[in-house]
This record gives structure tokens, C-alpha cells and sequence, in this order.
């Protein structure tokens, strides 16, 4: 009375057919594991350049110790008002509401040149 049971080995037929696939995912994912973590190292080693190279350019370090030092006083012709300065190694300008640049030794303080501005 009872039908004869038929056994297939359908799931083991099915699983070898998927062990190809199953194996190359497997070495996609290591790949990409792989691409992830070389991508997270090169993240932080830039962040932390970035950091680095922020702290070097806006502290004290690598300037040189001794800076310029600004002149006591300057001595600027008569009726001559200044509206800026700026100074170089051997030198100081001033430049004045008459469009003048009036460039001065930093030794001795003594006008160099005279440059009128002109359009």
C-alpha cells in the first residue's frame, strides 16, 4: 500500500553546482576586504599628514629665531602722513598719502629712495 520513496540526491547536485560560485565570492569579498582596509590605512595616514603639515605651518617651528625687529621710530619728511609699511632684510618703505613709496636703510635710518606712483 505504501508508494516506494524515491531518494535524490538533488541537494548535493545542487550545492556542487553553486561551490564554483560560492568560491569566487569568497575570493571577491577577500579582495575587496583587502581594498578596504588599504583604503582606510591611506585615509588616516593622509589625515594625519594633513595634521602634521597644519601644526608645522602655523606654529613657531622651522621659523627662524631671530626676527626682524621694526625700528624704533621712523622719520618721515615733513607734511608726509603714512598709510602702510612693510620691511625687508635691509630695508623698511613707507608708503603715503601722496602715493609714495619712501624706502629707508634699517641701519641708519636714512631715506634710500623716493618712488612716486603714478597711473
Amino acid at each position: 500500500m505504501s508508494a516506494p520513496i524515491r531518494t535524490t540526491n538533488s541537494l548535493s547536485t545542487c550545492c556542487m553546482n553553486e561551490l564554483p560560485d560560492q568560491l569566487q565570492n569568497a575570493a571577491t569579498l577577500k579582495w575587496l576586504k583587502i581594498l578596504v582596509v588599504v583604503l582606510s590605512c591611506t585615509f588616516i595616514a593622509g589625515f594625519i599628514l594633513v595634521c602634521v603639515l597644519f601644526v608645522i605651518r602655523f606654529s613657531d617651528f622651522g621659523r627662524p629665531t631671530s626676527a626682524m625687529a621694526l625700528p624704533a621710530e621712523i622719520r618721515l619728511p615733513s607734511g608726509v602722513t603714512a598709510t602702510a609699511f612693510t620691511q625687508g632684510t635691509d630695508w623698511y618703505a613707507v608708503v603715503t598719502e601722496a602715493d609714495e613709496i619712501l624706502i629707508f636703510d634699517v641701519d641708519t635710518g636714512r631715506l634710500k629712495r623716493r618712488i612716486r606712483l603714478t597711473e
